[in-house]
Order: C-alpha cells, then sequence, then structure tokens
C-alpha cells in the first residue's frame, strides 16, 4: 500500500511537467507527506483538468457522517472498486496525484520488527502520477466542504514485490502518455514503468 510520499518540485516544475496551472499557487508547500495526517497535496482531477488543485488525502465518500472513515481510504484497491461503497460511487471521479517519490518498507524478518526503509522514484527524478479517485464532502456539523482523494493500488511489479513483500502492492503509477487518457476513463492504461529504489 502507499502511505507516504513526497512532492519535491516547486509549483513552477509541476506547471511545466504536467502542462496545467495551478487553481492556487501560493497555498502549495513541497513536502513529504504522510497519509495519515491527511495532507492537502496536489491533484488534477477530471472535473478541472486543466488546474492543479489541493485535495486532502483520504477519502471521505458523500454518506460519511464524520471524518473518522479516512484512515480507511487513503489507498483503493484497483480490483474492488466497484465493490467498495466507499468508492463505487466515486469510480467515475478521476484524479492525478502529484508526486516525485513514495516510500515503501522492506521486512527483512517474518515478522517485521527489522524493515529496510526505500525510496521509489523514476529514474530521472521527474514528477510522475498515481491514478486516484476524488470526491467532496460536506461536514453535516459546519457544512465546511473538504475535496479529497484516494490513491489506487494494484498488483506490485517485480522490483516492488521485491521490496513491499508482505502484500505485493503498489499504487498505480501512471506512464506519462497515459495521464490524462486515466482522467478521461480509459480502462486500457498501461502500467509498465521504470522505477528505481533507493535505501534511506
Amino acid at each position: 500500500m502507499c502511505f507516504h510520499s513526497q512532492q519535491s518540485k516547486t509549483a513552477q516544475e509541476l506547471k511545466q511537467r504536467f502542462g496545467v496551472s495551478f487553481k492556487d499557487e501560493s497555498q502549495f508547500v513541497s513536502s513529504l507527506y504522510n497519509g495519515f495526517q491527511y495532507p492537502k497535496t496536489p491533484v488534477i482531477t477530471n472535473k478541472e483538468s486543466n488546474t492543479i488543485q489541493l485535495y486532502n488525502w483520504g477519502l471521505l465518500p458523500k454518506w460519511a457522517k464524520g471524518n473518522t472513515i479516512r484512515k480507511s481510504t487513503l489507498n483503493a484497491r484497483i480490483e474492488t472498486l466497484p465493490e467498495k461503497p466507499s468508492f463505487r460511487d466515486v469510480v467515475t471521479n478521476r484524479c492525478l496525484i502529484l508526486v516525485d517519490g513514495f516510500f515503501e518498507w522492506q521486512w527483512l524478518d517474518e515478522k517485521g520488527k527489522n524493515k529496510q526503509k526505500y525510496l521509489i522514484t523514476l529514474p530521472d527524478n521527474e514528477a510522475f502520477a498515481f491514478g486516484g479517485l476524488w470526491n467532496e464532502w460536506q461536514n453535516p456539523t459546519n457544512g465546511e466542504i473538504l475535496k479529497t482523494y484516494t490513491i489506487i493500488t494494484t498488483e506490485a511489479n517485480e522490483l516492488m514485490s521485491q521490496i513491499h513483500n508482505t502484500e505485493k502492492r503498489m499504487p498505480l503509477i501512471l506512464p506519462k502518455a497515459n495521464e490524462f487518457d486515466w482522467l478521461n476513463g480509459s480502462k486500457e492504461i498501461s502500467t509498465d514503468i521504470l522505477l528505481k529504489a533507493e535505501k534511506v
């Protein structure tokens, strides 16, 4: 699964890489992201595909009475999206989650008492996109609107199977040529992408 990522590029670098503008550039800060802190991170949605916006990690479905469910919706398995109540109503709400790396821990023993942390990037350290789903949730207590997302996960490739050697999962990393195909609803997305892993 994916619970820790990084975005070290500047707003200008992201605009150039994805060919879009920022909706509110003043709010963007390059950072390391811990999903369990539900940070605002840069995304591009199929609703506004010409702008980068900041959405909270941890999808809140419309029916949620509070925000505690988001600890369980940081990731969504691509194989079961239509079956899960949290995701089945938003499977057409697609987004790109803009990062330039993510972190995974390799278990070095059967119980995971000893682990090795890895940073996973593209070989050239360029920014890239995870495939995701988004939703807007209205807080029933105060009416506040929260814009949220989840990262899609899929079966690990050969490299990630060696690193994420317990569940053998990885985020859905979109090749550059397929990023906007994902936004437009395509189901034929290549996930054959070369990654680099560094011990950290």
